[in-house]
């Protein structure tokens, strides 16, 4: 992260911005430099892709520098053994380029990340501190709710439907391994029929369903305790709730 003096003003920048730890920073900045194989952005296939058409359209093909760049790519998130079993594994992948979950546009998917945008979508993942006021813990709880609801609102829309939402609950219950498949496919009706009435419910007689907005997400998860649902241990950090 460059010389001893300019590495800690940015380290101390990151701090700023993410409320990891200095050490947290140095943990997540070797676990980034494995993923991308010491490059300077992880890539996502599709660039990836680009490149080596460009190579091999150029006839400047290098085998051993394209097993390198190929390390790159985000496909090497699925060989992290904390993720292997997760029930979200593929939309975690997806949610590090998401450009809504690194506050850069409103849609759309990122062609590769850097250091900090991997922090800023780690920071979603950070445990809720005990000093927090009930204005902080509202906040972080809203934007872990967020990076959720953007997990599932593919297309950008904001909406997402009834059957989507199903899928939410059954997902996430598929990975309590104290669960059995029937139970949690039950409960992901149920949760469905209850978000249903959320949001038929306030609806005017003449207006047309439309899916779930988020508004109406943070309506169906009030007061629900789901940081006991939703665990990732992730990049051999400790256990992360992604919501509290």
């Amino acid at each position: 992260m460059g010389s001893s003096q300019s590495m800690s003003e940015e380290v101390r920048e990151l701090v700023s911005k993410t409320g990891f730890s200095s050490d947290q920073i140095e943990q997540l900045h070797r676990r980034f430099k494995q993923l991308s194989g010491n490059q300077l952005t992880i890539r996502t296939r599709r660039t990836q892709l680009t490149w080596m058409a460009t190579r091999q359209s150029s006839w400047a093909f290098n085998h051993s520098s394209l097993q390198t760049d190929m390390f790159t790519s985000k496909e090497n998130f699925n060989n992290i053994p904390d993720l292997e079993l997760n029930p979200i594994r593929s939309k975690i992948i997806r949610a590090f380029f998401d450009n809504r979950n690194l506050r850069k546009a409103p849609n759309g998917l990122a062609d590769e990340i850097n250091f900090e945008d991997f922090l800023t979508i780690m920071s979603y993942f950070r445990p809720i501190e005990t000093n927090m006021d009930e204005e902080q813990l509202e906040h972080c709880r809203k934007e872990k709710l967020r990076f959720l609801f953007h997990m599932y609102d593919s297309d950008s829309d904001g909406r997402i439907t009834l059957e989507e939402y199903r899928n939410v609950v059954e997902e996430l219950l598929s990975g309590n391994p104290h669960i059995e498949k029937e139970s949690a496919r039950s409960i992901a009706d149920g949760a469905m029929m209850e978000a249903a009435s959320v949001c038929v419910g306030q609806m005017q007689p003449d207006q047309v369903y439309e899916g779930i907005t988020f508004d109406d997400f943070l309506k169906i998860w009030q007061g629900i305790d789901i940081e006991t649902k939703m665990h990732v241990r992730f990049l051999n950090m400790e256990t992360i709730a992604l919501c509290h």
